[in-house]
């Protein structure tokens, strides 16, 4: 990663991170407070699930639209400019969907939010990354910019269960105001100004390409968990035509000599290659968790929805303490060592949800969320910070969004098969034996995902080399 003798990471870059992360929360939060509240949307708009469903996958798709243009907009704005641009769009966009008044204008706030969401994702870890000096050490500045990440899937359906408990579903949406007001401010006052790089022409065929690409894939896996799986006609046949318009944009990118819409040549990176795949793998573990967790306390264990969301408040406490020692540990040890413990500390404390039953004792399993949330918390900062590794100012923009995308994905990719997973060993479950024993082969699964993740771990960087030495391209300088 770096050497012991890199320099520190200065102030300035600190307190960027810090105001990144302020308004940051916000989108993490929204996106994941939505877990918990479809059920109580449908209820209060009366619509069914199958309707109120579209206000998670219409953001999720927005996400997946915006993401790819962000190195360009970047470019053609400037960092600061888009950052509060894209904070002010989803400040907007939620005070609007507090204001809804049926499903169908909540849905299309939910297109405004998620695309304002998208340019916000990968920027948060591209402004950070470029104002580190030559040779320093990324992963104390990584464990401030995936703090969001990390507390989000944990802490949002908490807070989501508390609003829904004493409050009603505007209140999910007005939350996120003090957030984006906070973060518009600080970054007003503290972002460094960065000069636009003139006007650089967009890349309309890769966008033409990937844009329908990612909505092809996100949608397709998105309508997994309905009533038959991978067999649905809406489910592999956008897969399929998604896939196919990702493989001419990987062609239409490597063909171009300049002004790609993402520089797919970063792949050939070990270090970007392998943050990318191990992100994947992540995102599948920690969101498709997601989903089980909280139908395992509330269909296994019985609780109502609030009292899941509280059960799961040690897996964020765990999340929180790994900020202690993860960045430390990366900056001294390197991406490889760190990432590799974090799985096979992840993947052991899912074991207990795998072995267990309505009767276990529920006092271990909120230990063993506290283990699992230091072994998540852990992982995320090595993953992040890799990715940036000797590459230039005008690279990090593209592995960022790279990284992003690839979580997004494993995300969907993880959920859909432990939803099908799960809904094939539970539909024919007469007791909370056979209910239990279909969770406990879904956590398996799980389980599967992080020791996936621990081989791919072993192609990592190990311990620092020289900053002089060949590889260490100083982050974000100019060759």
């Amino acid at each position: 990663m770096t050497s012991p003798t890199a320099p520190a990471v200065p102030r300035s870059a600190i307190v960027s991170a810090l105001v990144l992360v302020a308004g940051g929360l916000a989108v993490i939060f929204d996106g994941t407070i939505m877990s918990v509240a479809l059920a109580t949307l449908a209820k209060d708009l009366d619509v069914p699930v199958s309707t109120i469903q579209w206000v998670t996958t219409a953001y999720l798709l927005a996400l997946g639209v915006a993401i790819p243009i962000v190195g360009w907009a970047q470019a053609r704005l400037g960092g600061k400019r888009l950052w509060m641009i894209a904070l002010t769009i989803f400040l907007i966009a939620s005070i609007a969907c507090s204001l809804a008044w049926d499903a169908p204008s909540l849905i299309a706030f939910r297109v405004l939010q998620g695309f304002g969401g998208g340019l916000m994702m990968p920027l948060m870890a591209t402004l950070a990354v470029q104002q580190v000096p030559a040779g320093a050490s990324l992963g104390r500045l990584m464990a401030m910019v995936s703090l969001p990440a990390a507390l989000g899937p944990i802490i949002g359906p908490t807070l989501g269960g508390l609003i829904l408990t004493w409050l009603d579903w505007h209140w999910i949406f007005w939350v996120n105001v003090p957030f984006c007001l906070v973060g518009l401010a600080l970054a007003w006052r503290f972002l460094p100004s960065d000069t636009p790089r003139g006007r650089p022409a967009l890349d309309w065929v890769g966008l033409v390409l990937i844009s329908p690409a990612l909505v092809g894939i996100l949608y397709g896996l998105s309508n997994v968990s309905q009533d038959g799986g991978f067999s649905r006609l809406d489910v592999w046949i956008p897969v399929i035509a998604g896939v196919v318009l990702a493989v001419a944009f990987v062609f239409s990118q490597v063909r171009r000599r300049t002004g790609a819409l993402i520089d797919i040549r970063l792949l050939k990176r070990r270090t970007v290659a392998t943050s990318g795949a191990i992100l994947f793998l992540s995102g599948a573990a920690l969101y498709g968790s997601m989903l089980l967790l909280p139908l395992y306390f509330q269909i296994v264990r019985g609780t109502d929805v609030l009292t899941a969301a509280l059960l799961l408040i040690p897996q964020g406490v765990g999340a929180l303490l790994s900020r202690m020692i993860a960045g430390r540990l990366t900056d001294s040890l390197g991406a490889r060592t760190v990432a590799i413990v974090g799985f096979i500390v992840m993947g052991l404390a899912t074991v207990p949800f795998a072995v267990s039953d309505a009767s276990t004792n529920v006092v271990w399993l909120m230990a063993a969320l506290v283990v699992r949330g230091f072994g998540m918390g852990t992982l995320m900062i090595p993953m992040m910070s890799v990715a940036f590794v000797g590459l230039e100012r005008d690279q990090v923009p593209h592995a960022s969004i790279i990284t992003r995308l690839a979580q997004q994905l494993g995300g969907a990719f993880g959920t859909a098969i432990l939803a099908v997973i799960l809904e094939a060993t539970t539909s024919g479950a007469a007791d909370l034996v056979g209910l239990a024993a279909g969770f406990d082969t879904a956590f398996w699964w799980a389980v599967g995902f992080t020791v996936v993740a621990v081989g791919v771990c072993t192609v990592l960087p190990g311990r620092a080399k020289p900053v002089e030495a060949e590889a260490q391209v100083p982050v974000g300088a100019t060759r």
